[in-house]
């Protein structure tokens, strides 16, 4: 611009230097907005919650047995530590531990275990994934109750207590222990969270109900209810399955909240971008048909 030009701008307007936008990542515009999305949606399902109250007083039945099936690969660093919270529950704990064929020692670990009070331990000839390990974990359960407990710890089994309340006080068939019930889930990975929340939602369609965290892994069943239903995923295909199957059935199904602790892929975590494609499968799949 020409001295004799500025010399025609009024007083106090001043003039940006141009810059030039630095060049963004391929996408960076989409993921960023996609972000935003999904933040706003989990701020209005927690608008959507009943407000977080203490849970009132209750009693579990002194006769009430409750059979905890952990599936286990490659968990030994973590799989005592699960065992000795799910036995310092309130309450008779049937303990069933499969181990789906684990390398790193952590049968030679579960062997020193053997024959302990209320602890059943399965051994596997082969690795079949978490689906087939639930089954025969399913298969042996004696308990009034059946809840599924993770050996990685990114669920705290005190939490089982929680879960299956509903069903002892006749509330309920089914309770899934949700990471997103009452507040967000301690996964701070925008990828998981939102394939968590797609694949929830899309189960929702399916089978008309008002879950959210489809994906769970505690889970509680009354033991009459999970011994009907014909499950054949053999992996982590088992969450929409059970799911559909329980909807299509009518079985009433409600949600309580689970603290969650998520762990990364060099920690050991296994499921993977291939088991959310199955998972997509598997709601359309077991949605329309058993």
């Amino acid at each position: 611009m020409s001295n004799a030009m500025l010399n025609d701008v009024p007083a106090g307007v001043q003039f940006m230097p141009f810059v030039p936008a630095l060049e963004r990542p391929p996408y960076a515009d989409i993921v960023s907005r996609a972000e935003r999305k999904l933040a706003e949606i989990e701020s209005l399902w927690e608008l959507m919650d009943i407000e977080e109250q203490p849970a009132a007083p209750f009693e579990m039945p002194k006769d009430l047995r409750v059979s905890v099936v952990i599936p286990v690969y490659n968990e030994k660093k973590t799989i005592f530590d699960v065992i000795a919270r799910v036995k310092a529950l309130p309450f008779e704990t049937e303990i069933i531990v499969v181990d789906d064929c684990s390398t790193d020692g952590t049968r030679g670990w579960l062997e020193t275990v053997r024959g302990a009070p209320g602890l059943k331990l399965i051994l596997k000839k082969e690795n079949e994934g978490k689906g087939a390990a639930l089954r025969t974990g399913f298969a042996a359960a004696t308990g009034h109750v059946v809840v599924v407990q993770d050996a990685d710890l990114e669920y705290d089994p005190r939490d089982i207590e929680t879960v299956i309340r509903p069903i002892v006080a006749g509330e309920a068939d089914v309770s899934y222990g949700s990471r997103y019930f009452y507040r967000r889930s301690g996964d701070l990975s925008f990828f998981h969270r939102l394939v968590n929340r797609a694949l929830t939602t899309a189960s929702n369609l399916f089978t008309g109900l008002r879950l959210t965290d489809m994906e769970t892994c505690h889970k509680a069943f009354r033991t009459n209810v999970i011994r009907e239903l014909p499950l054949k995923q053999n992996r982590f295909g088992f969450e929409p399955e059970v799911t559909a199957k329980l909807a299509r059935r009518k079985y009433r199904v409600t949600e309580t909240p689970s603290s969650y602790k998520p762990r990364g892929y060099s920690e050991g975590k296994k499921i993977g971008f291939r088991d959310a494609l199955n998972a997509i499968y598997c709601i359309a799949r077991y949605g329309i048909a058993d």
